[in-house]
């Protein structure tokens, strides 16, 4: 049997930016979407336009820049968010509006007050006018997974009368089973008369961890479309996450008798990426890309792999772009040896790029014997990371021990010159967040604080992450150094500047006394 060809809906940059502390600038929208389309996923997502301007510029953007897949925007069902989502995606070469309204009673009542037969016209009106401006329009019936299936079916059946070529089968609440979902695919594939005009695509939610589970049975079921996002991000427990369902169907490919054209090589480094730009760390053990997914501590283990990997791996770690390979670089390497090393990983960059980042390495090697293929990525996902920054650390020196309060001196670059603060705290990160609060002469809210080493060893990398708060929002930074407290304070510096790029300086009463160097 001929495999059936799944397509990829990826909404890490819609659905994924839901995810509670994640707060994305546009052009680090635009360099996950490009290494989206380096994947070759089918469509991604790029974002809800109508939410705010932010949004709606980064979508505008990645439709512009973004070459390959189709951008599709999300529009509740009403003309001013349709129109909106046009204007954001117009340019793409293959855009899509992706537009939806709740169908479940326990919506209708308590969110919509709208009776079956209302929605079912606004539903319909609805794909109407996104279909008089694109001709690819998907429609969704949010909470379908908690709908009445009949209902559901007239609801596809007038969506796809009125011009849509995908109906979305969301578990917007993560409440099915995989048996009920596969039988909820079926039953809508057998009583939707015009089903064979649409593609069924499925959205799945982990709030009871079965996201990919579900739609795998989806797409055993006949689902022709899984949407899913990096890393499995997303509102709550978050989305099915496509390292795992594309995996999956390579895997077991003769179970499924389907397949996703994603170019698998490029998994690994776009969940490093995404994990390093939304400041959510991958967990050890996560599916496909943790840190233990391929390694093997018990020495039955170890040794059956040794003779043959295939004794204790299903996948090989080459096919999701880790490395086997023990080459590394060090201080005497040079620029041919490095522009290599970065093409065996799979990364292409013109020149100037190139200089840039085998600059970063010689001052990483001069100070580290041995430079690893996670500590070159690190340095990658850092340049990644460039944005117009207010402050930038300068210097830093802090004074701690068990008998003595830890004391902290900074010097920030501003565009209006140097700010320079000192700062006490419960220990050495403690005051030197302290004297950089004191620097930027306004409170900063510390929400949360992380710090981990990028690869082993006592000279290793350090990748601090920090999160801030103001108005209710989230917002992460990440520092990458040798010295952990250098990477804790360029962490934090780099959380206010993402901060200050969304909501701005504080008014001058909220500051202690401090300069504004706005």
């Amino acid at each position: 049997m001929e495999a059936r060809r799944i397509q990829i809906f990826d909404t890490t940059l819609r659905d994924g930016e839901q995810t509670p502390g994640v707060s994305l600038q546009t052009e680090e929208k635009v360099e996950i979407a490009l290494a989206l389309a380096k994947l070759q996923v089918d469509v991604i997502e790029a974002g809800f336009p109508v939410a705010s301007p932010g949004d709606f510029e980064a979508v505008s953007q990645i439709a512009s820049r973004v070459k390959g897949p189709t951008i599709a925007a999300l529009a509740r069902a009403t003309e001013k968010d349709i129109e909106t989502a046009y204007k954001a995606v117009k340019r793409a070469d293959k855009p899509r509006i992706h537009t939806f309204i709740a169908t479940s009673d326990i919506h209708l009542k308590h969110k919509l007050q709208m009776t079956r037969v209302e929605l079912l016209e606004r539903a319909e009106k609805a794909v109407r006018y996104a279909k008089s401006l694109v001709a690819d329009v998907e429609f969704s019936a949010e909470d379908a997974s908690r709908s009445d299936w009949d209902f559901l079916c007239q609801v596809y059946e007038r969506a796809i009368a009125a011009g849509a070529n995908v109906i979305n089968i969301p578990d917007t609440v993560g409440y099915t089973t995989p048996m009920e979902f596969g039988a909820l695919i079926t039953y809508i594939r057998e009583h939707v008369p015009n089903i064979n005009e649409a593609v069924i695509s499925v959205h799945c939610h982990d709030d009871l961890g079965m996201a990919v589970a579900n739609s795998l049975a989806a797409v055993a079921a006949g689902a022709g479309q899984v949407e899913c996002t990096i890393n499995g991000l997303g509102e709550r427990a978050g989305n099915a996450a496509m390292e795992e369902l594309v995996m999956a169907l390579q895997t077991r490919r003769e179970y499924y008798h389907a397949v996703a054209t994603i170019n698998t090589k490029h998994i690994y480094r776009t969940s490093r990426l995404v994990s390093a730009l939304t400041g959510i760390a991958v967990p050890p053990n996560k599916a496909v890309v943790g840190d233990n997914a391929f390694a093997h501590e018990s020495g039955i283990h170890q040794h059956g792999v040794l003779n043959n990997p295939l004794t204790y791996e299903i996948m090989s770690p080459e096919s999701v772009g880790v490395s086997r390979n023990a080459i590394v670089l060090g201080k005497h390497s040079g620029r041919h040896a490095f522009e290599e090393r970065l093409k065996y990983l799979g990364y292409e960059f013109d020149a100037d790029t190139i200089n840039t980042l085998f600059a970063k390495f010689k001052d990483l090697a001069d100070r580290k014997k041995m430079v690893f293929d996670r500590d070159i990525e690190a340095l990658i996902v850092e340049k990644a990371a460039v944005r117009p920054e207010w402050y930038t650390l300068a210097y830093h020196h802090v004074a701690s021990g068990n008998n003595i309060l830890a004391t902290a001196s900074v010097q920030l670059r501003t565009s209006a010159g140097v700010a320079e603060a000192a700062g006490c705290g419960t220990g050495p990160v403690d005051a030197v967040f302290k004297a950089v609060e004191q620097a930027v002469g306004f409170p900063v809210g510390l929400k949360d604080y992380q710090l981990k080493a990028v690869t082993a060893g006592e000279d290793a990398l350090g990748e601090a992450t920090a999160w801030i708060e103001r108005d209710g929002r989230i917002f992460s930074g990440r520092g990458l150094a040798i010295d952990v407290i250098e990477a804790s304070a360029k962490a934090y510096v780099n959380a206010i500047n993402k901060m200050l790029a969304v909501c701005g300086f504080p008014a001058i009463e909220e500051a202690k006394g401090g300069n504004n160097h706005g």
